[in-house]
């Protein structure tokens, strides 16, 4: 609008949110995956230019489209991620903020057989719950506030790994995963997604990714930034390498698969 900025500027680039922080990550070549992990998380993935049907219950989108290239992307939705941080903060009042969550899971050895599963609002993929109430099942008289946080955790990184098993089943093969989102600043919880999906989890300093996309699409379409060059290039950041024994992770998984059981029952 000339009578705003004293010139016309093009709009160069326009992207939806979890389809610009693909590009924020870089996630340009497929089987590479970003997940955001906000009061929900979205994972999306990268799967070349074929269209996705996926027969696990994703969901097909396009992901990304410049001049001379483009590709579509399959996406799961996870309803409660960092809603569960809230409800253990301002309801529960079990932490008094975010960041303590962190340092009370660790201070357990294990989560004992505690395990929640927040369907505060339904399941999300690859079940399609709406029905669904959340769980706490496990329980006993040693159980202590701190697992009920822990496993407000956990649950994070259970609901990640399904995802990316059905990922996997619909042929898409994710070998790491690149993290953004408020919940990442989480240590513990990277670590031990890592752990239960076994797989690095990659987490940039920079975690603006969704502005981060629309800039950089912006700048591909001028012709200054070559989309290769995007998506080599080296992005500061943390490296979470799987460091549980795999026999543990998944001893974990299965106690989770009880757990999803009991709440779809």
């Amino acid at each position: 609008e000339e009578s705003l900025f004293g010139k016309a500027l093009p709009i160069l680039s326009a992207a939806g949110d979890q389809q610009s922080a693909l590009v924020g990550q870089a996630c340009l070549e497929p089987g590479t995956a970003k997940i955001t992990y906000g009061t929900g998380a979205f994972l999306v993935a990268n799967c070349g230019t074929i269209r996705p049907q996926s027969a696990n219950r994703l969901l097909g989108t396009v992901g990304y489209e410049v001049a001379g290239r483009g590709a579509m992307a399959l996406e799961g939705s996870i309803f409660n991620a960092g809603t569960i941080v809230q409800w253990l903060r301002d309801d529960l009042r079990l932490i008094e903020d975010a960041a303590e969550s962190a340092d009370v899971a660790a201070a357990l050895s294990g989560n004992d057989g505690v395990y929640i599963v927040p369907a505060f609002t339904g399941l999300g993929a690859p079940h399609w719950a709406a029905d669904a109430r959340g769980t706490i099942s496990g329980i006993t008289r040693a159980t202590k506030a701190e697992h009920l946080v822990r496993a407000g955790l956990e649950s994070v990184a259970y609901q990640t790994r399904d995802l990316l098993d059905a990922f996997e089943a619909d042929g898409v093969a994710i070998k790491e995963l690149r993290v953004d989102g408020g919940m990442v600043a989480n240590d513990w919880l990277m670590q031990f997604t890592a752990d239960i999906c076994e797989r690095p989890i990659l987490r940039p300093d920079y975690r603006e990714m969704t502005a981060l996309g629309a800039a950089a699409l912006a700048a591909m379409q001028l012709g200054w930034l070559a989309a290769d060059a995007w998506a080599s290039r080296t992005v500061p950041g943390t490296r979470f390498e799987p460091k549980m024994e795999k026999t543990a992770s998944a001893r974990l998984r299965r106690g989770w698969a009880t757990a999803l059981r009991k709440t779809l029952a």
